[in-house]
């Protein structure tokens, strides 16, 4: 019998930017239009699981590094007593953000961030090759160093043994390592850990995973943030219809690159 969890979540009401904390050095973060709309209007989050979609460059893992950074969690990843970086490259958003909680803590919370999960790995089998009593910090990720497993299989050994039912977790495209099959296996996963408490930001491109019913979509377009219902998503929408009919997509891709190489030699 699974662990019924004490301690429910959700743990994250909402977030939003103190216009007195903004600093005059900014930078690229606060000239996003989503960061700025959130010095009008706050986000507030589903209890259960909030996606975060959109364009390349839209800002959805710049926000979502900021609110984890805000929660005392590395910009690279890991759990709160991960302190390493590689590289001092996120931004001071964090500084900014007033994350509002629920009075009650989660018990556990995690930043996983697909880009920098190598040096995650890394840093494990750094700290558990240093002689200590304690138990080895691997036995959390499945007694296996992470290095030793394919990207996917890694990925999937963290969300098996490292995650649990009252965690705070935010996920930066988990599916980036992860077949179609184990994105569904990893819903399966997500509604058992959201059923017993946790709660979810995750930012995404996987028409699969932004699927999981009991969520709330966040799409990041240039005017700001908008909450949409999953079909009304660019995502399932182009998937839907180039599945639909592969070969129109490609006659109509193709004809348009024709078209443009007959204009060019016009010209």
């Amino acid at each position: 019998m699974k662990k019924r969890w004490s301690t429910p979540g959700p743990y994250l009401r909402r977030v939003a930017i103190d216009p007195k904390r903004v600093p005059s050095d900014g930078g690229y973060a606060f000239k996003l239009p989503v960061i700025r709309k959130l010095l009008q209007k706050p986000l507030t989050f589903h209890p259960k699981v909030t996606f975060f979609v959109g364009e390349n460059g839209s800002g959805k893992s710049t926000l979502l590094e900021g609110i984890a950074v805000a929660c005392g969690l590395n910009p690279e990843g890991g759990s709160p007593n991960f302190n390493f970086a590689t590289k001092e490259s996120h931004s001071k958003l964090h500084w900014s953000l007033n994350v509002v909680k629920e009075p009650h803590r989660p018990g556990d919370k995690y930043f996983l961030r697909a880009e920098s999960f190598y040096n995650v790995a890394s840093q494990l089998d750094e700290m558990d090759a240093i002689p200590s009593d304690s138990p080895k910090l691997l036995k959390y990720y499945g007694d296996k160093s992470l290095h030793e497993q394919s990207h996917g299989e890694s990925f999937f050994a963290l969300f098996q043994n490292r995650f649990h039912g009252d965690g705070l977790y935010f996920m930066d495209e988990p599916e980036a390592a992860l077949s179609p099959a184990r994105q569904i296996a990893f819903l399966s996963l997500l509604h058992d850990f959201v059923s017993e408490g946790a709660q979810f930001i995750i930012a995404t491109h996987s028409p699969i995973i932004m699927a999981y019913p009991d969520a709330e979509i966040q799409v990041f377009e240039r005017t700001g943030l908008r909450k949409v219902a999953y079909t009304e998503t660019e995502h399932y929408l182009v998937t839907r219809g180039f599945l639909a009919n592969p070969a129109r997509t490609f006659e109509d891709l193709f004809r348009t690159d024709e078209a443009k190489a007959e204009g060019e030699k016009d010209g």
